[in-house]
């Protein structure tokens, strides 16, 4: 009997060391990324602020945009990066295949570069990949095995996406739960919400101000409740559309004009006419300011989202960089800051709605979306916030921004069934 209990013993100490080590583990590497995404993160901030700010001061530099396209084509066949992007990062969690350093300056200057020149592209793509490829090789210098690596590497996405926008719980659970929908890696959770919070730190001290909108949140009633539940599964619709619009337009170029040079010229030239047309650069960079009127005053051009979805469309399709996420918060905002007055709800909030509604349909994840809405808005609205989310999350299909997201669960039912998610994806791609 007390050899057993000595047994026993002996096994729960080595258990407890075993956790222990591996919490130190995780922690430390966890403050290293975060560091390293903080102050990256932190510059990169700055430089695409710099960049919008100079394109402010100089509007003629619009007209430099397919140069800014050459440019970035020479940066990516340089660094011998051409045709990598996010979906590498998601390759390398779920698959285990390596991540190319030079991708980290190739997105870092070709973003900027975007943003300089007026394309229309967001930051938060920038963010997953540098972040990715800075936790993927941290985990290569200290020799981590293949699991761990992908725990790394998804701990450099959610820092270097806090870093940017400020909100490390939602880094975290879209890092841990973007890459296959219903398969929440729960032994990241740590590594990469300590690395969020490290970079938040860091970026903070560098004058990195987090996102946050002012937005009046409605009092909870029945009847605001049905408003919401239209308005995002009208966002669900547009979720798709968007989504569909930006791999459509992306298979047109790359179809049409196979040569890379060409294509970032005509790219370029499309944006830089439609911005001379229009009389107003609303359209270019992300649109953070256009994003802000819409929440926070309840503004917008009726047609701002269609705008917005067409200059983004191009700007990547094209070749450019910059992420997608942003521009779905404007298409989001702007039509959610138009139609939700028509339901009966006030535009600022509607905006709100709009903006989170349309990023959790684009990106099919219902829970980083609601610790979003959250950290952005407030968690006043947090039952409205729940419920457009889920409405748009079952609504949206199976589209997604990212062509190697896998959406593991069917949407109609609770099963593991991939049957249905693997049929829509075959008829997306055709």
């Amino acid at each position: 009997m007390e050899n057993k209990f000595s047994d026993m013993l002996q096994t729960r100490l080595k258990e407890a060391v075993a956790y222990v080590l591996a919490f130190g583990k995780w922690l430390l590497l966890a403050i290293v990324v975060g560091l390293l995404c903080g102050v990256l993160g932190s510059w990169f901030h700055h430089g695409v602020d710099y960049a919008t700010e100079l394109r402010g001061e100089h509007p003629w530099l619009i007209w430099l945009l397919p140069l800014g396209g050459l440019l970035i084509v020479a940066l990516y066949k340089l660094a011998h990066t051409e045709g990598q992007g996010t979906n590498n990062i998601f390759d390398s969690i779920r698959q285990g295949k390596p991540v190319a350093f030079l991708l980290l300056p190739s997105i870092f200057f070709g973003t900027i570069l975007t943003h300089l020149f007026g394309g229309s592209a967001g930051r938060e793509g920038a963010a997953l990949q540098m972040g990715g490829t800075l936790g993927f090789h941290a985990g290569k210098l200290i020799r981590l095995d293949d699991a761990d690596l992908r725990t790394s590497t998804m701990a450099g996405m959610a820092a270097f996406f806090t870093a940017l926008f400020g909100t490390p719980v939602a880094a975290a659970i879209f890092s841990i739960g973007v890459i296959s929908v219903g398969n929440i890696q729960h032994a990241a959770l740590i590594p990469c919400l300590a690395a969020s919070l490290t970079a938040l730190g860091v970026a903070e001290h560098m004058g990195v101000v987090p996102v946050h909108f002012s937005v009046q949140i409605p009092e909870l009633s029945a009847h605001m409740l049905i408003y919401v539940t239209v308005l995002a599964a009208m966002c669900a619709l547009l979720s798709v559309v968007f989504c569909e619009t930006i791999h459509f337009t992306g298979r047109q170029f790359a179809k049409r004009i196979s040569n890379p040079w060409i294509r970032a010229l005509a790219g370029g030239a499309v944006v830089a006419v439609l911005t001379a047309l229009l009389g107003t650069t609303d359209y270019n960079g992300a649109g953070m300011d256009v994003i802000a009127a819409a929440v926070e005053q309840g503004t917008a051009h009726p047609a701002a989202f269609l705008l917005k979805l067409v200059f983004t469309a191009v700007t990547l399709g094209a070749g450019f960089k910059g992420g997608e996420v942003v521009p779905s918060f404007f298409v989001g905002a702007t039509f959610g800051c138009v139609a939700g007055p028509l339901l009966g709800i006030p535009s600022g909030f509607a905006a709100a709605v709009g903006l989170i509604s349309v990023f959790c349909g684009a990106t099919n994840c219902p829970l980083a979306s609601v610790f979003l809405a959250v950290e952005l808005f407030g968690g006043d609205g947090l039952l409205y916030f729940a419920l457009a989310c889920g409405l748009s999350y079952m609504l949206s299909g199976y589209s997604s921004l990212y062509s190697s997201q896998d959406i593991l669960y069917s949407k109609l039912k609770a099963s593991f069934d991939t049957k249905e998610t693997e049929e829509a994806k075959e008829a997306a791609v055709k």
